[in-house]
């Protein structure tokens, strides 16, 4: 049942801005950029979609379905994490390239590499469990749910930035085999974080579905 639902998603309720979005992770091969913006991207294609959902009536639509509230979040939940991961995994050859096309380095912000991702698993789970939580206590407010979301994720973005200018924290932003094997516990936090992160969003998000009469 959620294969089919999640195959709904795709072929109905995701707003085609969530694919162009998905595909800006090519970002990263963009000199002298801050690369955060992708996983701001990340977010935005998310929430246009769930507006769009708004205006097409898509989570009545769900609903009138022959399945279970829960089941329509784990949809939704899906959707969010397709679109983030396949982000992050498109960028991935295009952030290899650019250190052989572009190994001047990055001056606006971290460079592409493992804290890099490890950031931006962060960054989505922060996003994904305000966002969601917030959306599913009504179904509706799409607007209000980014709003309350998108404040503390632009604060993770430019602590991200920001980081790799101060000394101290300056292996961040390294590419050698050592600073990206120093990097290795931050992507592994960042794993463990955007895991625990979406779990928790879909419990609770379900939870509050459950109670909302549509």
């Amino acid at each position: 049942m959620t294969s089919n639902l999640l195959y709904k998603e795709f072929r109905l309720a995701a707003h085609p801005n969530l694919y162009i979005f998905t595909a800006l992770g090519a970002l990263v091969l963009v000199p002298a950029y801050p690369y955060g913006m992708v996983f701001l991207f990340g977010c935005l294609g998310p929430y246009i979609t769930f507006m769009y959902g708004r205006e097409t009536n898509d989570i009545y639509y769900t609903a009138l379905l022959p399945v279970k509230k829960r089941d329509t979040v784990k949809a939704k939940c899906l959707l969010v994490v397709s679109a983030q991961i396949a982000q992050l995994f498109l960028s991935l050859p295009f952030a290899i390239l650019r250190t052989y096309i572009l190994p001047g380095g990055n001056p606006a912000g971290i460079e592409a590499n493992v804290a890099y991702y490890g950031f931006g698993l962060i960054t989505y789970a922060v996003f994904n469990l305000i966002f969601l939580t917030q959306f599913f206590k009504t179904a509706y407010k799409a607007g209000k749910a980014f709003l309350f979301a998108i404040i503390p994720t632009n604060l993770i973005v430019v602590a991200m930035e920001a980081s790799v200018h101060i000394p101290v924290f300056s292996w961040l932003d390294g590419l050698t085999a050592i600073e990206m094997l120093r990097q290795l516990p931050l992507l592994f936090i960042g794993i463990a974080v955007y895991l625990i992160g979406i779990l928790l969003a879909y419990l609770i998000a379900a939870k509050r579905f459950e109670t909302v009469d549509l």
